[in-house]
């Protein structure tokens, strides 16, 4: 039984998409013509249900109803049969029969016989051997005979719809209803996952951001999927039947979950609301346990855990749905790349959805439209992530270089542009171990009559004037302490000879820049420098107080002048004030 026609065409329609991609990325040898097929495998003529204590006989006995219509399939019910009628293999005889991994209590295979015997064969958990092939088991036929009429199959405990509806008999253990073609292309698939895995390890290296851990568990969960799900597992391992039965949906199930958080930490924060991002967490929650107790597949669930697990992604399908038209309508431009990547994911995981509950029997070959929505999911997010680290690394650049920028303005005097005093304390440490050995105090003489007689505008343009004269020396820092007093920090040689040419430079430099001026404005200086090295415990502190006594010493002399003292470095008391040699002055009076 193949299912309807809409099913068969787009079993053909998978097929060929896998195949033009082959042609397209596979080595020439792989697109020569293959060899003549082999006879299909062969589909059950009819199934049917029934209580655990029902007998092979009973189920022959005339009068038994069994549907042969291709409905009706039921995973709850204790035991499920299948009737392979000996006329639909012809004269190619079966050798094994196959079905789709999922977990079972026991599967009883007969044949039976046009005199009624019956030889018959039971098989187990272990007995069941996955193979690469796509994601299916095989187990081996009794005999058969020219005599023989029908295989009668008895499944068990069946935890799964498509465990029923997928089962065949063929005449080659590999062959399946999968082709090369789709085993080669899910190797293809499961090799390109690897690349948005490496790139999210290289993104947060960079942007140490939730959201990329988020998308490289996914990633994970879906390579597993992949592997286990789609029957490449035995390829790579010697893994059980069992392993795979709960492998498969455990990896789905933790995908859903971190596609869940993921898609709540990669929207932009007004994307959803404050209610569908609560939804969407609880999702994700619900998938990572609730779901997954269904995908455990225990013997105590099993008349209910199939039809839970598919039912129970109903809501997360809605809330996924949901999540993404919301931020599409709110203008997310991440938003837009998930809907684009997860919608096809969405649709093909819901057909699913329908043949696992057994609304219609279909190939496992239309697992193949997962897998190309997968391979499309890859590419897109991979570029949407991209997209959105690009967009937080401007964001986070912008947010650093509006922070540098409030940093320097508190930093910064705002009427001459000079370095205040926070700027002084913050990097004093930082200007000493540059070789910056030397500090002097400006103060501007008699500076309050200029303000008195010419106005506060007048005199704003002397201190900008005089700041302009004071950051003329490239080995100079300088900062405007407050009002008309200046501090200098100094490295290099002749500092002293330095600090007297700026201090001479003021007034001709005031005088020509502000002509209003009837008096010149000159400054005294309090000077302390040091020998290389001997400043290196001082504090800020100590070395402002000794250049302010300076300062006054200067003032006391009469003005425009500069009083200097020299660290020698031979003394380490524990008064700061005993290390400074004898005052020299320097200038005149005004």
């Amino acid at each position: 039984m193949r299912g309807p026609a809409f099913f068969e065409t787009a079993r053909r329609v998978a097929r060929g998409l896998w195949l033009a991609v082959l042609l397209l990325a596979a080595p020439p040898a792989l697109a020569q013509s293959e060899p003549a097929a082999a006879p299909a495998p062969v589909a059950p003529a009819c199934h049917a249900h029934s209580a655990d204590d029902v007998p092979l006989a009973a189920m022959l006995a005339p009068g038994r109803v069994w549907d042969c219509n291709g409905g009706g399939w039921n995973d709850s019910a204790p035991v499920s049969w299948l009737y392979f009628d000996a006329a639909s293999w012809g004269s190619s005889a079966p050798q094994v029969f196959f079905t789709r991994i999922s977990r079972f209590a026991r599967i009883d295979i007969a044949t039976v016989e046009s005199d009624g015997t019956v030889r018959s064969a039971t098989h187990d958990e272990q007995a069941a051997r996955p193979i690469a092939a796509g994601p299916v088991f095989v187990l081996p036929l009794p005999a058969i005979t020219e005599a023989t009429t029908a295989v009668v199959v008895r499944i068990a405990g069946p935890h799964s719809s498509t465990m029923i509806t997928e089962a065949r008999l063929t005449t080659d253990p590999h062959n399946t209803d999968w082709g090369m073609e789709e085993i080669l292309l899910l190797a293809i698939i499961a090799g390109m996952l690897v690349t948005p895995l490496i790139f999210d390890l290289h993104f947060y290296a960079i942007l140490r951001d939730r959201f990329v851990l988020l998308h490289a568990a996914m990633v994970v969960a879906m390579i597993s999927y992949v592997l286990l799900a789609g029957g490449l597992a035995p390829l790579l391992f010697d893994i059980s039947l069992v392993t795979m039965a709960i492998g498969a949906p455990l990896a789905w199930t933790t995908g859903v979950a971190a596609a869940a958080f993921f898609l709540v930490a990669f929207l932009e924060q007004d994307a959803l609301s404050p209610l569908f991002r609560g939804a969407m967490q609880a999702m994700g929650w619900w998938s990572l346990f609730g779901l997954s107790f269904f995908a455990l597949q225990f013997r105590s669930t099993q008349s209910f855990d199939n039809l839970a697990y598919f039912l129970g992604f109903v809501p997360v399908i809605l809330v996924y749905l949901a999540c993404l038209v919301q931020a599409v309508l709110r203008g997310s431009r991440s938003g837009q790349f998930l809907a684009i990547a997860w919608i096809p994911i969405i649709a093909a995981s819901t057909e699913r959805l329908l043949r696992g509950i057994g609304v219609y029997a279909g190939p496992s070959t239309l697992d193949e439209l997962v897998y190309l929505a997968l391979a499309l999911e890859v590419v897109i997010v991979a570029l949407g992530v991209a997209d959105r680290f690009v967009a937080i690394r401007r964001e986070r650049d912008r947010a650093v270089a509006a922070a540098l920028l409030l940093s320097d303005l508190s930093e910064r005097d705002p009427l001459t542009g000079l370095m205040n005093r926070r700027a002084i304390d913050l990097r004093f440490g930082e200007l000493r171990g540059g070789g910056y050995e030397a500090l002097a105090v400006f103060d501007l003489d008699h500076f309050k009559a200029v303000n008195d007689r010419h106005g506060h505008d007048v005199g704003d343009r002397v201190l900008v004037t005089v700041a302009q004269v004071l950051r003329s020396d490239p080995d100079a820092f300088a900062v405007r302490i407050g009002g008309e007093e200046f501090v200098l920090m100094l490295r290099g040689d002749d500092i002293e000879t330095r600090v007297e040419r700026l201090r001479q430079m003021i007034p001709v430099k005031v005088a020509r820049e502000i002509e209003v001026l009837d008096t010149m404005v000159t400054a005294s200086v309090g000077l302390v420098s040091a020998q290389h090295g001997s400043v290196q415990d001082m504090t800020f502190i100590l070395l402002y107080r000794r250049a302010d006594e300076l300062l006054y010493e200067a003032k006391a002399k009469g003005r425009n002048m500069l009083c200097s003292d020299t660290i020698d470095g031979a003394s380490q008391s524990n008064r700061a004030m005993q290390r400074f040699e004898p005052m020299k002055i320097v200038g005149g009076t005004s």
